[in-house]
C-alpha cells in the first residue's frame, strides 16, 4: 500500500482556531502515553489552545494527511509562556525577551520514525530566527526509571534532542501539575529545561 503524502502547514495567531478541536484531540491522545501519562480533558484543552489563538506571537506547524491533523508542534515567544517556564530561565540569567519557547510536539504513533520530528524542529527554529530570537528552549518531564507505567521499550529522546543541538540547562527545572492516568488528583511534575542558542 502506498504511503499517503504528508503535508506541512504553518499557522499563527487566530488561524489556530480553525484547528482547535483536532489539536485538542491530538494532545489528549498523545499525552496519555509515556512519559506524560496525562489525563486530558476537552475543556482544559480548549482553554489552553485559546491562549495560542489570542497570542499574536504564537506559531504552530501542522502535519496533515488528507487534510486531517496527524501531528503538531507549537512555539511562542518565551515572555508569553507559562510563568513556571519563564522563572527558571530568568534564574539562569537568560534574557527571556530574546528567546522562544517550544510547547508540545505531538505525533500519532503510527507516523513516528519518518523524520517528522526533524521537520517540526526545523520549522520552529526557522520561525524563531525570523522574529530575531537568540535561542530556543523546551521542557521535558522527568520520570523515575522504575515508574510502574514505564513501557519496556520506552524510547529515550535525549539522543534526538542532542542531535538537534540542544542540551540540558544545568539546575534549570520547572514544576507543572496535571492528573496522571493512574491518579485521582493532580500532582506536581518536575520538568527539565533544554536549550539551544541560535546562530
Amino acid at each position: 500500500m502506498m504511503k499517503l503524502p504528508i503535508e506541512f502547514k504553518k499557522i499563527t495567531g487566530v488561524e489556530i482556531r480553525d484547528y482547535l478541536s483536532e489539536l485538542a484531540a491530538l494532545r489528549i491522545e498523545v499525552f496519555r502515553e509515556w512519559p506524560y501519562l496525562y489525563e486530558g480533558s476537552v475543556d482544559y484543552e480548549a482553554r489552553y489552545l485559546e491562549t495560542y489563538a489570542k497570542n499574536p506571537s504564537s506559531f504552530i506547524v501542522l502535519a496533515l494527511i488528507n487534510q486531517q491533523v496527524i501531528g503538531a508542534a507549537s512555539a511562542t515567544t518565551l515572555i508569553h509562556a507559562e510563568e513556571a517556564f519563564k522563572q527558571p530561565m530568568q534564574a539562569a540569567g537568560i534574557k527571556i525577551e530574546d528567546w522562544v519557547y517550544f510547547g508540545e510536539s505531538v505525533l500519532l504513533s503510527q507516523f513516528r520514525g519518518r523524520g517528522i520530528g526533524h521537520v517540526f524542529f526545523d520549522a520552529r527554529e526557522e520561525w524563531a530566527r525570523s522574529i530575531g530570537a537568540k535561542g530556543c528552549c523546551f521542557c521535558a518531564v522527568l520520570r523515575e526509571d522504575n515508574h510502574p507505567l514505564r513501557p519496556a521499550q520506552a524510547r529515550d529522546l535525549k539522543p534526538f534532542w542532542h542531535s538537534r543541538g540542544y542540551h540540558q540547562l544545568a539546575m534549570a527545572q520547572a514544576k507543572f501539575s496535571w492528573k496522571d492516568i493512574d491518579q485521582s488528583d493532580e500532582s506536581a511534575k518536575m520538568m527539565q529545561i533544554w536549550v539551544k542558542e541560535l546562530q
